[in-house]
């Protein structure tokens, strides 16, 4: 039986340093917009991490 208790996603993002700032702001509340993260975040953590590059 699987039962998956947490999932962690990382974003890989590749663009000028310009729109980083965008892209951080973004990604602090995204997962509140998310479909996926709003039907299944009440029993599963869902944790998130932004990897800029340029």
């Amino acid at each position: 039986m699987l039962v998956i208790k947490r999932i962690h996603v990382v974003y890989s993002l590749k663009t000028d340093e310009k729109n980083w700032e965008t892209a951080v702001r973004v990604h602090e509340f995204h997962a509140d917009f998310c479909p996926v993260a709003r039907s299944i975040g009440g029993c599963i953590a869902i944790t998130t991490e932004l990897r800029l590059a340029a």
